[in-house]
């Protein structure tokens, strides 16, 4: 498989100069919300790295794995949704795996997705805390 043809969230090759080119040109309401997201999921741990995927940022682990297919997206920590205007949405493939202990996360669905839904500066700031321990769970569990 031609590597260039595969996503950096399977390959863990961290691209912020996509998403600076990204951030750039978003037209979006919460884009300084969705910028203090960013530099604030990328300071947790050294290993998160960062890329543009469905057409928004997402973050994953940069580290050494175990072979995997690509459609598995085992390397995905959490994707941004930016369909809304009022309401930035973060999506965690593997959210049911992480504990949440504050609740902040949203959603039952079968295939282990979760939501964390965050409508202004404030509101991120007060999930921060919560944010951390789920993001630096699902860092851990990484194989």
């Amino acid at each position: 498989m031609n590597m260039k043809s595969v996503p950096a969230i399977t390959t863990g090759i961290s691209e912020p100069e996509k998403v600076d080119e990204f951030m750039r040109s978003l037209d979006y309401p919460l884009k300084e919300v969705l910028q203090h997201i960013r530099e604030f999921i990328l300071q947790i741990d050294p290993v998160i790295g960062e890329g543009i995927f469905y057409n928004a940022p997402v973050f994953y682990y940069t580290g050494p794995m175990k072979p995997f297919l690509p459609k598995e997206y085992k390397r995905y920590i959490v994707g941004s949704n930016l369909f809304k205007q009022d309401l930035l949405r973060l999506i965690f493939l593997k959210g049911a795996s992480a504990e949440d202990p504050a609740g902040i996360l949203e959603g039952d669905y079968k295939d282990g997705r979760r939501l964390l839904s965050v409508a202004s500066l404030d509101d991120i700031k007060s999930k921060e805390k919560a944010l951390k321990g789920i993001i630096q769970e699902l860092v851990s569990s990484m194989d």
